[in-house]
């Protein structure tokens, strides 16, 4: 960390701790309050993964928001931007346009045709046990990619605050995230966790707002003299505003790119935590409505990473935003800290509010994540096919609980090696891994007749290890100084996003594997899928008027 930057953080979190340290801690008292309250009205298995379909459009799109703008959105992008510009915003561009896709293709279709999991949409018309495993798979997998980035984004925004610089420190912060994202789960079901999400978004819409309001009035709200100033002190001149800092250099960067824009358009409509969130609400207007309601929260939050990123670079400088953390996560409470005044209280409370913001948002995030992966194996894989649909749902609640823990202690060893890395990167990692796996046997399975169980199973297994194998030996891994392991170099797959490969081929396996499967799609099954996923009611199901 350079002198100046170093000394200025250090003596606002040192003189202001005692208040950085209460905000925190009122945050995590209040959510694990309103946890509990949820907890006790969670009766059932409907109530524990869906929240009882309760929900309301406005409700539920608040909670999409809470969920989707994760530690990626807020420290990631505006890191991401504050390094490299308007190839930063390509991020906030990409994860937006992504709900288009979710809207028009999965979002209704899918509230229509499952209960509590991707794996009900499946099982509809294939063979019931291998699909679920397979399903099961791929959402555990997908969600402890997306827990990676989280977990890193904790670790580093605590550090910043409590002035921890070890390792050890490091990693104990990854444990507190992962031990209250347990609490949060095991505790309140999808009704708590739902209604943390609710209020992290509000809170990081407003968060996010003030800053912006503030850097704006900076600059007189003159977005020219903002642009301006940022390229200026980029180091990189003009460059800094036009495409090709980051990904125009050289061919493979190019490809990088294109992979990264595939996978973030795609990915959203393959993530497991936002595809049971559709289970949420009683009917599909309402979830048509949630998805209406978050793009709105969406759009206008990507809308201010302009200013949330090129404040930071005007303001505070590249240069010190990455010598506090080399993959410019810091940027976000830097920016609030410096905007605030780095030697004066008013620095310090926004530097403290922004913090437990970010903060409230992994834990948000890692909610639902894991909310997601656990209801997945227990719904999926131990009631359907290891029980053979003879768990009672007390069974399967509690089998839910247990692979939460499990989940947990997972992510936070993994997201303690991935603590150096961009959070905006991991998740776009995650995002590839959903739209290879999971969207091309969602949008078969929904809307192709010939569709098989192998298909299925080619399609997820064949997406999920290209997509992992690929990511394991990439610069994301090995072989940089930005890596994971930074003194190992065993790759040799030269993309740090998979997509580009990874997707297609999900797509081509599962075509390939159903054109070239013995089994005789069930057109009678398909039928009865189609009516009920565009509609909402099952075949023979009288329709009232």
């Amino acid at each position: 960390m350079s002198t100046t930057l170093q000394l200025a953080a250090a003596s606002a979190t040192t003189e202001h701790r005692p208040l950085i340290i209460t905000l925190f801690a009122a945050f995590v008292v209040a959510t694990l309050f309103i946890t509990v309250w949820a907890g006790r009205q969670t009766r059932s298995a409907a109530d524990f993964y869906a929240g009882g379909g309760q929900f309301t459009g406005f409700q539920n799109g608040l909670a999409i928001s809470g969920d989707y703008m994760s530690a990626a959105s807020f420290l990631g992008i505006a890191g991401a931007i504050a390094l490299f510009g308007y190839d930063g915003f390509l991020y906030s561009i990409g994860f937006l346009v992504a709900w288009l896709v979710a809207l028009l293709l999965v979002a209704e279709p899918l509230r229509n045709s499952g209960r509590f999991t991707m794996g009900d949409v499946l099982a509809y018309r294939m063979r019931q046990r291998p699909v679920r495993t397979a399903a099961g798979t791929s959402t555990i997998v997908v969600s402890i990619f997306y827990l990676l980035a989280q977990m890193a984004g904790a670790g580093v925004l605590v550090s910043l605050l409590l002035g921890i610089t070890n390792d050890t420190g490091k990693v104990l912060i990854v444990g507190l995230v992962g031990v209250l994202m347990i609490l949060y789960v095991t505790i309140g079901g999808m009704k708590g966790t739902t209604w943390v999400q609710m209020v992290k978004a509000v809170l990081l819409i407003a968060g996010t707002l003030l800053i912006t309001f503030l850097v704006l009035l900076k600059f007189n709200f003159n977005i020219s003299d903002l642009l301006g100033t940022a390229a200026d002190k980029s180091g990189h001149g003009a460059a800094f505003l036009e495409p090709g800092l980051k990904y125009g250099a050289t061919e493979t960067s190019k490809l990088d790119f294109i992979s990264l824009g595939i996978a973030l358009v795609l990915g959203t409509a393959g993530l497991p935590h936002i595809l049971i969130r559709f289970y949420t609400v009683p009917t599909a207007k309402a979830a048509r409505k949630s998805v209406n309601w978050a793009i709105g929260i969406i759009g206008a939050f990507y809308l201010m990473t302009i200013a949330l990123g090129f404040g930071a670079a005007a303001i505070i400088g590249p240069e010190e935003i990455s010598a506090s953390n080399k993959a410019g996560n810091t940027a976000a409470p830097l920016l609030a800290l410096h905007i605030g005044g780095t030697d004066s209280a008013w620095g310090a409370i926004l530097l403290a509010v922004i913090s437990a913001v970010a903060f409230a948002t992994i834990l948000a995030v890692v909610a639902g994540l894991t909310l997601a992966s656990s209801s997945s194996f227990a719904h999926d894989i131990y009631a359907n096919v290891i029980r053979r649909g003879q768990a009672t749902e007390k069974e399967e609640v509690r089998a839910a609980r247990w692979a939460t823990v499990a989940i947990g202690v997972v992510s936070i060893a993994l997201g303690a090696l991935a603590r150096d890395l961009n959070v905006a990167g991991l998740v776009a990692l995650a995002f590839a891994v959903a739209a290879s796996a999971n969207l091309p046997t969602i949008l078969y399975s929904l809307f192709w007749k010939r569709f098989t169980t192998q298909g299925a199973l080619w399609s997820i297994y064949g997406g999920l290890t290209a997509s992992v194998v690929l990511v394991l030996f990439s610069p994301v891994v090995s072989g940089k100084p930005t890596s994971m392991f930074k003194n190992a170099d065993f790759y040799w797959f030269p993309l740090e996003n998979p997509g580009l490969v990874s997707i297609p081929l999900g797509f081509l396996l599962g075509w390939l594997g159903s054109l070239l499967s013995k089994e005789k799609p069930n057109a009678e099954k398909y039928a009865e899928l189609e009516v009920k996923s565009l509609t909402g009611v099952a075949v023979g199901t009288p329709i009232s008027h």
